[in-house]
């Protein structure tokens, strides 16, 4: 049932789930979950034993696996939603959609290799920006670990540095030599390659305009170098054509005089 949340219990804004990337759905619903107190409830289960007059504990549970449920059918499109409308409890409406989503244990090992691979053979491209190689690491890791793997920071950093391009060298080893990877996050490593990578762009950027400048006096200087050359041309022309006109005359005189 598509919905952007529930005020009246105190959420807002849930992931709605549309029947495409699960994994990220579930990373999201099991992080609400915890921040609810309702995640051990909804994956587990409890034991809802009938009686006339329920204690007080179980009462709770009830009332707690409820909202779980309320919270899980808010989060589905309408499509989704029919999939576990039958679903009594948040764990069996959980176990449905992951059933579905996720698949059975066969699969869920297929695809874990299948991430496994990609992770391990990732490299940065000569062209990749971090935040672009970063987030592609991220997106791989994140469906691991929903899957069930455990992909610890330590990890996912030390792939990461073996993995950028040779100008982020000068980094790597400030970084390895700097910090004790082992409490290293991968935010913390974020942080120091997107600082770095902006330092470069901006050194690069000012090489260029270095070399722009001084391409634009180098053409100053040859402009002015042909013009003072045009100039002495000129003068030079114009004695020839005097000295000339002077010779022309002398000659005129010279055969008045014969006549």
């Amino acid at each position: 049932m598509a919905s952007n949340g529930s005020s009246s219990n105190g959420l807002s804004h849930l992931p709605i789930f549309k029947g495409v990337k699960y994994q990220f759905w579930e990373l999201k619903m099991k992080t609400l979950f915890r921040s609810q107190e309702l995640w051990e409830l909804v994956e587990t289960g409890f034991v809802d034993a009938k009686s006339e007059e329920p204690d007080a504990t179980l009462k709770e549970k009830r009332k707690k696996d409820a909202k779980a449920l309320f919270i899980i059918q808010q989060a589905l499109d309408d499509e989704i939603f029919s999939r576990i409308a039958s679903a009594t409890t948040s764990k069996e409406a959980w176990d449905i959609l992951r059933s579905e989503y996720l698949g059975d244990k066969k699969v869920v090992k297929v695809r874990l290799q299948t991430l496994r691979r990609e992770f391990e053979t990732s490299l940065m491209g000569d062209k990749e920006s971090v935040q672009d190689y970063l987030s592609r690491i991220s997106g791989v890791v994140q469906q691991m670990r929903a899957y069930g793997e455990n992909m610890s920071d330590e990890l996912v950093v030390g792939k990461v540095l073996r993995s950028l391009t040779q100008k982020y060298d000068y980094i790597v080893t400030a970084i390895e030599e700097s910090n004790d990877l082992e409490k290293y996050s991968f935010d913390d490593l974020m942080g120091s390659l997107l600082a770095h990578e902006e330092r470069l762009k901006r050194s690069s950027e000012k090489k260029e305009e270095q070399a722009f400048v001084s391409k634009g006096d180098s053409s100053k200087d040859r402009s002015k170098s042909g013009r003072g050359r045009g100039r002495g041309g000129f003068r030079g022309r114009g004695r020839g054509r005097s000295s000339g006109q002077s010779s022309e005359a002398q000659t005129k005189d010279s055969q008045s005089g014969v006549l």
